[in-house]
């Protein structure tokens, strides 16, 4: 979607703001003992709560509100009912819809204390995600997100998931273009004020690529290791950013 108004931009400013804050809320109940079903059931609450609805709900039919995974689980994991563990890594994506207008956020929380090692994992991932977002300007190549997200992971030696990108958003929930986190030199195609994207790097210890779970959903590691994802909505300008979520 690109902007075409400030009455979209208010709707669009709105929906991510819930997003923002059922995702806020979930991490700081992420604790040894919840179960991620816990969190998902309180997240559907919220929403309706705030006049939204869940977009993966919406749009695939998922079986959860929100896509919490954990362990070697990276993506679109299903919220059950195996209490999370202490020294784990939750990964919680929450995105939404209120009055045709999507927003979509992540982040991946420790659950009670982690290693050093971890805890670097979770810093440079968040890192990626917003020296990425504030390259991506308007008449940039679309190249330069992957650039920087390159640019993170290799300084602290992690590897990015290939086949998991940022996208456009807003009018739906998944939009073009998609939004590599790898470069790619000829992906030369400029970004254009007004344009609603999500950028959300995956870095790992060990993997490159994701399996898909028997359940249909879940993406888990395929060489194992530990993973973390962090995503913002926001509007492309000329200069800062417009964050939404």
């Amino acid at each position: 979607m690109t902007i075409d108004g400030p009455e979209q931009l208010a709707k669009l400013k709105e929906i991510g703001a819930i997003c923002r804050d059922v995702l806020a809320a979930m991490g700081a109940m992420v604790r040894p003992g919840i179960t991620p079903r816990a969190l998902d059931e309180f997240a559907g609450k919220m929403l309706a709560e705030r006049g939204a609805k869940s977009a993966p709900k919406l749009a695939y039919d998922f079986p959860g509100y929100t896509c919490i995974s954990v362990g070697d689980a990276v993506a679109h994991g299903i919220p059950g009912d195996i209490p999370l563990k202490e020294g784990e890594l939750c990964n919680i994506d929450v995105s939404a819809e209120k009055d045709g207008i999507f927003a979509d956020t992540g982040s991946s929380f420790a659950v009670g204390k982690i290693a050093p090692e971890l805890q670097q994992l979770l810093d440079t991932t968040k890192a990626a995600q917003r020296k990425a977002m504030y390259a991506a300007r308007a008449g940039q190549p679309i190249n330069v997100v992957g650039k920087m997200v390159e640019k993170e992971a290799k300084k602290h030696g992690y590897m990015i998931i290939e086949g998991l990108n940022g996208h456009g958003v807003g009018g739906w929930i998944h939009e073009e273009p998609t939004i590599p986190n790898t470069y790619e030199p000829r992906a030369r195609t400029k970004l254009v004020e007004g344009q609603v994207l999500t950028i959300e790097p995956f870095l790992t210890t060990k993997s490159r690529h994701y399996v898909e779970d028997i359940d249909g959903w879940t993406l888990r590691l395929a060489q194992g290791g530990f993973g973390a994802q962090f995503e913002h909505t926001f509007v492309v300008t000329k200069g800062a950013p417009i964050v939404v979520t």
